[in-house]
């Protein structure tokens, strides 16, 4: 047993235990790094800059968030553009029976075309087969529809087929026959649709609303990002006229840089019903003022695309900030929101996404939800349910079965009870 320095605080003795419980590859390394975590405030989410205490619904939704609000479109994630483009679809494959009879397969492109230009995508839909409207999973996918699954139907762009086509390597990450048989519908589109991840705003949607010789967007002005964002926004437009699918029930989901994704795209777009960020980490679910793992310089310089070009001022300088990733979270607020981390995923900092999601409860508790789970780190494996869920899984930087299972019991608790 160590013996502890009488000088070692209790609460650093009990950061020590929590950082030994969910990082168990390197623990020495890692408690090298959480002491190292600097001293920092954060950011009070209802004191407004005006100095109005926010303690009503009316000052929260009227005053204080639209300040939060503006200040990430402005500074960190970056405005996209206000006129919207509603996309010219064509059916690929429709109402198709499979999954054994359990499901059905449905396929459209969608095209969006501005100044001469187009951008298309394949938008990939798997619904139960059943005559009511369903709920369903929205989720963008790393390399293709076609790596979800080994379903050979699964269509692939001519533009993909001078390469070797690997159908179904990502088919760990997509349980689809759990997701239908628990009454959900997935929907799915290769986020590089959109805009593909390279620093380089040439070839995607970005390029669709380029005027007067404009090569790349203006220093507050959508990064890769918030692009992403816009698409999913632009996907639930098309949605509205699917008639087997309940828009009131859409559940965005995202992974890693998708995370970050879902939740920016869920603080802009109130129409997503749940919002779920898996590992996100450093601009995304972590507080950025815990230096802890990624930090803002390491993002900002190994995917200069990601962000707005203003959030470049702030690389090695997180306390300037006048917003942490708590705050993200509460523009969500009061619809329910799930943040995941993964015991052995240092880089994306558990403990600073577990922090984010705690305290943007103040805002929920306006809304009458008293989220008094998220008081604790929990064990590895052991879920937080409330209208802010949280799970600290035990294994890698990845999304699993088990994450999958607590997402569908934390959609069903919120849209089918």
């Amino acid at each position: 047993m160590l013996k502890l320095n009488q000088k070692i605080s209790l609460s650093i003795f009990a950061s020590l235990i929590l950082i030994l419980s969910v990082n168990a590859q390197n623990p020495s390394k890692t408690i090298t790094k959480e002491l190292e975590v600097p001293k920092y405030i954060l950011p009070k989410i209802l004191l407004s800059k005006n100095g109005i205490k926010i303690n009503t619904i009316e000052k929260w939704e009227n005053i204080r968030r639209n300040e939060i609000l503006s200040y990430f479109e402005n500074q960190i994630y970056g405005r996209a553009p206000l006129k919207e483009i509603l996309p010219i679809f064509e059916i690929v494959e429709n109402n198709s029976i499979t999954l054994n009879g359990d499901a059905i397969r449905k396929q459209y492109k969608l095209s969006f075309k501005k100044n001469g230009k187009i951008l298309s995508l394949i938008l990939l839909m798997y619904i139960p087969n059943k005559k009511e409207k369903s709920p369903a999973f929205l989720a963008y996918n790393f390399g293709g529809n076609y790596t979800i699954s080994n379903d050979t139907c699964i269509y692939v762009e001519k533009k993909n087929t001078a390469r070797i086509i690997k159908r179904g390597k990502n088919i760990l990450r997509w349980p689809i026959n759990k997701i239908i048989k628990s009454g959900y519908a997935l929907i799915t589109l290769n986020y590089n649709d959109i805009d593909p991840d390279k620093n380089n705003f040439s070839d995607g949607i970005h390029s669709l609303f380029y005027e007067n010789g404009t090569l790349k967007p203006k220093d507050n002005e959508w990064g890769s990002i918030a692009a992403w964002s816009w698409g999913l926004s632009r996907v639930l437009d098309f949605l509205e006229n699917e008639s087997l699918i309940d828009t009131k029930k859409i559940v965005l989901l995202g992974h890693s840089r998708l995370g970050k994704t879902a939740l920016w795209a869920g603080a802009k777009d109130e129409r997503f019903s749940i919002v779920i960020s898996n590992n996100s980490g450093c601009g995304g679910a972590a507080l950025s003022r815990r230096r802890f793992g990624e930090k803002v310089s390491d993002i900002n310089t190994n995917y200069p695309h990601w962000f707005a070009k203003n959030f470049h001022k702030y690389n090695d300088k997180e306390s300037l900030l006048e917003v942490d990733q708590h705050m993200l979270i509460s523009l969500i607020a009061p619809r329910p929101v799930y943040v995941a981390s993964a015991s052995q995923d240092s880089w994306a900092d558990p403990k600073g996404e577990f922090l984010s999601a705690k305290f943007a409860k103040d805002v929920y508790k306006l809304y009458g939800y008293r989220e008094r789970g998220l008081n604790l780190f929990p064990k590895v494996n052991k879920p937080i349910r409330g209208r802010i869920g949280y799970h600290v899984r035990k294994g890698k930087h990845d999304i699993t079965l088990f994450d999958w299972e607590e997402y569908i019991k934390f959609s069903d608790f919120h849209l089918k009870n």
